[in-house]
């Protein structure tokens, strides 16, 4: 009795471990875990990503976009079909990646075809104002709806999220819209418009698709729709 006991415990660990991502001696976050690593990597490298932006020319960027892009997505394509370089994935960039992402495009993935799109389709002040919301209204959204929310108003997004992701939009709209010298005549209404755009842009789902994706692509055309009417397109 005390034998199968011990299995039958032995059972429900490895049960649980699993429900919570613990394969090849790793415990990986989900989308409930507050996850300061995958966070502090979206923000930096999207910061990369503005940077080699506003240092390179339209044809460069697109060039750099669809080259990244394509060698990103055929590795994470690929792991899906070879466990061992799954595996390997994981161990070499685990802290950063969630469970779900394990036989699934990961959201790195996901933001860079995003962002390829954007730059494709859009100005610069678009591709800059988006990407700006990227990397900071995303996650802070995230960091204050994980740590802070309590009030659910679409899925597992909070009040309190999209609070914060409109303050942080805003801020960075003002910002950005006084120092280029950019409808600064009406940068009030402007600003607050744009900082709706970044946190309808974080709480909207579509059709079940990564944010990482829908993000970038949302904000960019709701800016477009924005500069159009307000004269700055």
């Amino acid at each position: 009795m005390k034998t199968i006991f011990e299995h039958g415990q032995a059972t429900a660990i490895v049960y649980e471990l699993n429900r919570y991502g613990y394969k090849n001696g790793m415990i990986l976050k989900t989308k409930a875990d507050l996850h300061l690593a995958r966070k502090a990597w979206h923000f930096l490298g999207v910061l990369v990503i503005i940077a080699l932006y506003q240092n390179s020319t339209r044809s460069e960027s697109l060039r750099l976009a669809f080259i990244t892009t394509f060698c990103f997505l055929a590795v994470d394509v690929l792991r899906q079909s070879i466990p061992t370089l799954n595996n390997f994935v994981f161990k070499v960039l685990g802290p950063i990646m969630r469970e779900q992402e394990r036989n699934k495009l990961a959201g790195t993935s996901w933001l860079l075809i995003g962002v390829t799109i954007i730059v494709f389709l859009f100005s610069d002040d678009v591709v800059t104002l988006s990407l700006l919301f990227l990397a900071l209204g995303d996650p802070v959204a995230s960091l204050i709806g994980v740590k802070y929310g309590k009030d659910k108003i679409v899925g597992n997004k909070t009040l309190q999220g999209t609070i914060a992701a409109f303050t942080v939009c805003f801020i960075i709209s003002t910002i950005y819209f006084y120092y280029q010298n950019f409808m600064t005549d009406r940068i009030l209404i402007v600003s607050v418009i744009a900082g709706l755009i970044g946190a309808l842009s974080e709480l909207i789902p579509i059709l079940k698709l990564d944010d990482n994706f829908t993000y970038p692509v949302l904000s960019s055309s709701l800016l477009w729709g924005l500069f159009a009417i307000f004269g700055g397109a």
